[in-house]
C-alpha cells in the first residue's frame, strides 16, 4: 500500500514537471529548435510557447548575437622558414538556426579549425616581413575562406582579426641589433 502511495505520487509529480516544461519563453535574440518525436519540426522565436508534452522536444538552442571567438595560439611557418605564433579573434553570427543546428556538429569549433588551417596556408606564402605588414590581407583571406563554408553551416563571418603575431626570440634579437646598427648609422 505505502509503495503504491509512492509511485503514484512520484507519477503524478513528474507529468506536472513535463506539463510545467511544456511552457517556454524564448528570449530576444534566441532560437530553440523544436522536434516532434524526433524530427525537427519548427524553430520557435522570441515569444511565449506550448508544447506538446512528451511530443515535442526543444533540441537546440542557437543565439543570433554576434559572437566573439577566441583562436589560440599557434605555430605558423612563412615561406623563409621562420616560425611565427599567431593567434587571433573570430566574429560570426548565427543565420540560419537550422542549418547551425543540423548542419554541422559544432559550427563554432568548425569556424576555428577552419581559420587556424587557412592562416598557416596564407602566412605560409609570406615572408616573415611581409607577415608583419600584411595582417588585413591575411584576416581577409581567412574571411573569405570560412565564408565558403559558412553558409552551409548557417553562420556569417562577420570578420576575423589577428591579435598576435610573435616570431622567436633569436629573430627578435637580431631585429632588435639591426634596428640598434640602423639608428647608430644615422647618428
Amino acid at each position: 500500500m505505502n509503495f503504491s502511495l509512492v509511485f503514484w505520487s512520484v507519477a503524478i509529480l513528474y507529468v506536472a514537471f513535463k506539463f510545467v516544461r511544456s511552457i517556454r519563453i524564448v528570449h530576444a535574440q534566441e532560437v530553440l529548435i523544436k522536434e516532434r518525436l524526433g524530427k525537427y519540426h519548427s524553430t520557435l522565436d522570441a515569444s511565449i510557447h506550448f508544447l506538446i508534452p512528451f511530443i515535442d522536444n526543444i533540441t537546440y538552442k542557437q543565439i543570433l548575437k554576434e559572437q566573439a571567438i577566441e583562436v589560440q595560439p599557434q605555430i605558423c611557418i612563412t615561406k623563409d622558414n621562420v616560425q611565427v605564433k599567431v593567434d587571433g579573434v573570430l566574429y560570426l553570427k548565427v543565420i540560419d538556426p537550422y542549418k547551425a543546428s543540423y548542419g554541422i556538429e559544432d559550427y563554432k569549433f568548425a569556424a576555428i579549425q577552419l581559420s587556424q588551417t587557412t592562416m598557416r596556408a596564407v602566412i605560409g606564402t609570406m615572408d616573415l616581413d611581409e607577415t608583419f605588414e600584411a595582417r588585413e590581407i591575411i584576416n581577409h583571406r581567412i574571411v573569405e575562406v570560412i565564408e565558403q563554408a559558412a553558409d552551409l553551416w548557417g553562420i556569417r563571418v562577420n570578420r576575423y582579426e589577428i591579435q598576435n603575431l610573435t616570431p622567436p626570440k633569436s629573430v627578435l634579437e637580431s631585429m632588435e641589433k639591426q634596428k640598434t646598427a640602423e639608428l647608430n648609422k644615422k647618428s
